[in-house]
């Protein structure tokens, strides 16, 4: 019996899951949907240089990197050809929010997506307008009675500066869920400025239930402040499409070396230690193989390890925030087919390098008229 129908007939031991309904019809610029559920009530590497010792298997190269080397964050590995990856792939250029509606529902397995942080700046944004339900007038209910609304317009009073950023993520957050498979895995990756809100505006979108994790990746660069703790982390608030169908394999995922070897068993040594929520990882060198020279472009190992993760070979990963391209090349690496997006012509650029040799369709999205849904 293969792999695949083992892993089918795990899935199908659970419980059938009910019919989870499509977020109700709202325009929300050009995103259709917004609210399926509402809250349900409950519910650098730092990577330790000591112990270097332990042997852990290299992962596999990164295409698209040159000939030489890159960093992984751990460990230096060599690059030579290109691994083979399948011909769907695709980058887009134009607005994310123009391109998201063109692509089919329940279509990939994983979407990650690191947007612009709100730092206090405008964002340029379509002009967005919804209508949500007060309580008792037949909408959703959420926690404690609130409707959706009236938790925004909280957050809002308290947050103005929140409110705009939410106004630009929000639309295309809605897309994430409609596009998301059955099992499939958002992660979104943010700073610590908003992640607090975030969570509870996703746990509106997705479903209370639907959180998984808090990831806190850590690394130790740059400046430091002395009037407080150094802020040195960003957040990955992960959620799933379905509880009880989402794909997730640890045993995909490189292991570290333990912190403490003397304290565990030879053979666990040898093996190393799966990763916890708290990952330690090196930002991109400023002087490593693997920099791009794009200002915010993640290491290869922080999307390796999500994507090993939460998705399998040949399955669909969805990046709309694409910047240097990480995400495409190391989803070509690990054979999967990847979706990016990104409006900026200088990611547009790198990313032609980066993903060279790699077979990818390059693609104008569509104009605003064309990508809007009525």
């Amino acid at each position: 019996m293969s792999e695949d129908l083992i892993q089918d007939e795990k899935l199908s031991e659970a419980p059938a899951p009910k019919a989870r309904k499509r977020p109700s019809t709202t325009t929300t610029g050009g995103a259709s949907g917004v609210i399926d559920e509402m809250f349900a009530p409950t519910r650098y590497v730092a990577a330790i240089e000591r112990d270097r010792e332990t042997r852990i298997a290299a992962p596999a190269p990164i295409p698209g990197d040159g000939p030489g080397g890159i960093l992984d964050g751990t460990v230096s590995i060599p690059v030579d050809e290109p691994a083979s990856a399948p011909a769907a792939n695709i980058v887009y250029s134009g607005n994310n929010l123009d391109i998201l509606p063109t692509l089919h529902d329940e279509s990939f397995t994983l979407v990650y997506i690191d947007p612009p942080f709100n730092t206090g700046r405008q964002q340029q944004r379509h002009e967005t307008s919804s209508v949500r339900a007060e309580p008792g007038a037949g909408g959703t209910v959420g926690f404690k009675g609130q409707s959706y609304e009236r938790i925004r317009g909280a957050l809002k009073h308290y947050d103005d500066a929140f409110d705009d950023y939410w106004a630009f993520l929000e639309p295309r957050l809605v897309e994430a869920w409609r596009l998301l498979a059955d099992d499939g895995t958002l992660y979104l990756h943010l700073d610590y400025r908003e992640a607090h809100y975030a969570k509870v505006l996703l746990d509106a979108i997705f479903g209370r239930d639907a959180f998984l994790n808090e990831l806190i990746w850590a690394y130790d660069y740059g400046a430091k402040s002395r009037s407080r703790w150094p802020t040195k982390h960003d957040t990955i608030l992960v959620y799933v499409k379905n509880p009880k169908r989402y794909y997730f394999n640890s045993d995909a995922v490189d292991r570290e070396p333990y912190m403490a070897p003397g304290l565990v068993t030879p053979e666990k040594v040898e093996r190393g230690k799966l990763p916890t929520d708290v990952w330690w990882h090196t930002i991109v060198s400023p002087t490593g193989k693997e920099k791009t020279g794009y200002p915010t472009q993640k290491p290869v190992g922080v999307l390796r390890r999500i994507i090993q993760a939460s998705s399998r070979e040949g399955d669909r990963v969805l990046d709309f925030f694409a910047g240097s391209g990480t995400t495409g090349a190391v989803a070509a690496a690990l054979g999967r087919e990847f979706v990016l997006i990104d409006q900026n012509p200088e990611a547009i650029t790198v990313m032609q390098k980066r993903l060279a040799g790699i077979p990818v369709e390059w693609l104008d999205g569509p104009t605003p008229e064309e990508g809007r849904t009525s």
